[in-house]
């Protein structure tokens, strides 16, 4: 006879394996993509991407535009966070519980604009 604390996990464990199929495979390429556009005034701008693929791209622009892809397949809560102070613009979209998150971002930055990626000095690659 199997005792109810040796059962309770492996119990525990089906559930589980039944659920993920539920939260599907989220792919941002799939993603409607979704803009923002910031007030900007500064010489650098300081991106915190959190390991987001983010492509940075300089533009013929005055302010800072972000595209935005995130396909959500969850069964659970989103973090989506994209704000702009003090010249570090914060890029996040991730997801908590049994969940499946994909995202990306392009960011486009006036040109002449000094950029890091989390600090770290990087240069813009994309086309603008």
């Amino acid at each position: 006879m199997i005792s109810r604390l040796k059962a309770t996990p492996a119990l525990l464990a089906l559930a589980m394996a039944a659920l993920i199929p539920l939260t599907g495979c989220a792919k941002a390429s799939d993603a409607t993509p979704e803009d923002k556009t910031f007030e900007f005034s500064g010489k650098s701008l300081n991106v915190k991407a959190h390991g987001i693929p983010t492509d940075l791209v300089p533009a013929d622009r005055e302010d800072v535009k972000v595209t935005r892809w995130f396909d959500n397949a969850k069964v659970g809560d989103a973090k989506e966070i994209w704000t702009l102070e003090n010249e570090t613009l914060e890029l996040q979209a991730q997801c908590t519980g049994l969940a499946n998150c994909d995202a990306k971002f392009r960011v486009e930055v006036p040109r002449g604009v000094a950029v890091t990626r989390d600090g770290k000095e990087t240069d813009l690659k994309g086309r603008g």
